[in-house]
């Protein structure tokens, strides 16, 4: 009998020991779920869009970045695997910091060089805060105005590069715009809310989340003239290994040399303040779920978490160095799948069904050359859409983060030192701002009571509290 059917409420799902993991497999620690699953089929093209990234950064052959995309994959794996329940992706809003360091070296064997090194700081910078048990620490430290300052400024990024000069938005804006307006509809409208549990035709499109989405855009965008309709071939995908190994790995150029992993580092750390604010975001939207699903109790470890993409990063910088990155979260994809979660049960059995089955479908996509063909003309969508669901939930997620209004003015100024001058920049204007504010209470900050979530647990009368500003008329 399959374990995840013996799950007792108020538990969590079965699982194995193994050291500081919970490993968890298909089909007997937890059920598959097919909504999910053919998400991730069409879903794989958001994957799929890190391929010109590639191509015009390393000008690496289509078919050794699609290597690299299919490895990343794999590795996606990990995570739920491992305990980790989330739905994992890229570090999306440092990837215009990464490719800008990158190409200040000639392309050819220095660039890669240079990613290569990168990467592999990245991962141990990671691994050494997962495996000292310290990322749990780091997150509980961080003051709470800084917090929702960078997952603010991380969303605010996200929708940046949509709407920005030269952007996606002006490829396509009429498939976007579309896309964009029924996804928002079906994902967080309460108006279809209501339709999709009263079930039917509704309540079937409700449980396929995004998916209806991605063959829309595939329709739209032909109609529109913004992008050709796909020449559907059959057979499997055929990634080039050996020209990626060759070309673009130790085993063909090399270890870096050792200056360039010094001069890595600054780069290395602003990425890692917008990584960090995927890891609180992962936090913050668990800890929603959790609250609403009270079957099933979900267990999520910045330390864990910390070990599996550092391990990740550290990996594919030998393996396969990857423009985008090994991120800890896909924020757009992660909401949707927790919004279904929390529908109840019968929905999805366990938060580890909805993610894994999803990861699940995106390696299978990624292998099949009909769902490849079929999608590759509305890869720049498809990454346009999730960057979209991203900054919305981020701002979201971020404003939610503060305790008080002092902590909002805070996040506001960090967001957008982040999106103009980059995360080294925000982070250090936070610590000063915090620094200036609330003085020897830079840790605690203070709660003033401006959010409901914050009625029962603030303790501690505000100092020098200023007069109420009420958020609406």
């Amino acid at each position: 009998m399959s374990a995840w059917k013996q799950r007792v409420d108020g538990e969590e799902s079965p699982y194995t020991p193994l050291g500081p993991f919970k490993l968890r497999l298909p089909f007997y620690h937890y059920r598959f779920e097919l909504p999910d699953y053919l998400q991730g089929l069409l879903m794989c093209a958001v994957d799929l869009a890190a391929i010109p990234l590639m191509m015009q950064l390393l000008g690496m052959p289509f078919e050794a970045a699609l290597a690299i995309v299919i490895l990343n994959g794999l590795l996606y794996l990990l995570h739920h695997l491992l305990g980790d329940p989330v739905i994992p992706g890229w570090i999306t809003p440092a990837i215009p910091l990464l490719m800008a360091y990158v190409s200040t070296f000639p392309e050819g064997v220095d660039r890669v060089h240079a990613l290569i090194a990168f990467q592999m700081m990245l991962g141990i910078l990671a691994l050494g805060l997962g495996v000292t048990g310290m990322a749990s620490k780091v997150v509980r430290l961080i003051p709470s105005a800084i917090k929702a300052g960078v997952i603010m400024g991380a969303g605010l990024a996200a929708i940046v590069v949509v709407f920005d000069e030269g952007g996606r938005f002006e490829q396509y804006p009429f498939t976007i715009a579309i896309a964009v307006g029924v996804a928002f509809y079906l994902i967080f409208s309460r108006h279809f809310n209501k339709l999709k549990a009263q079930g039917g035709l509704w309540g079937a499109v409700g449980k396929l989340g995004i998916f209806p989405i991605i063959v829309l855009a595939i329709v739209v965008a032909p109609l529109f003239g913004e992008a050709p309709w796909p020449d559907v071939e059959w057979g499997f995908s055929q990634p080039d290994f050996a020209l990626m190994f060759s070309e673009y790995t130790v085993f063909g150029v090399g270890l870096p040399p050792l200056m360039m992993f010094l001069t890595a580092i600054p780069t290395v750390i602003a990425a890692y303040i917008v990584l960090f604010g995927d890891v609180l975001q992962s936090k913050a939207l668990l800890e929603e779920a959790d609250e609403k699903r009270q079957d099933e109790k979900i267990d999520y470890n910045p330390n864990r978490a910390h070990m599996i993409f550092g391990g990740r990063n550290f990996g594919m910088s030998i393996l396969g160095p990857d423009v985008v990155m090994c991120g800890p979260l896909w924020a757009a994809m992660h909401v949707v799948t927790v919004e279904r979660y929390k529908q109840g049960k019968a929905a999805m059995n366990s938060i580890f069904g909805g993610s894994g089955s999803f990861r699940w479908g995106t390696n299978t996509g990624l292998l099949l050359l009909p769902i490849v063909s079929l999608v590759e003309p509305i890869l720049g969508i498809a990454l346009a859409l999730t960057l979209l669901i991203q900054g919305y939930v981020s701002v979201r997620i971020g404003i939610m983060e503060a305790r008080s209004q002092r902590d909002l003015g805070i996040a506001g100024i960090i967001a957008a030192m982040l999106v103009i001058k980059g995360a080294t920049w925000a982070f250090g204007v936070g610590i000063l701002l915090c620094a200036l504010i609330y003085g020897k209470r830079f840790f605690s900050g203070e709660v003033d009571k401006t959010f409901v979530k914050d009625w029962d647990e603030a303790s501690q009368p505000v100092e020098d509290p200023e007069p109420e500003v009420p958020l609406r008329k």
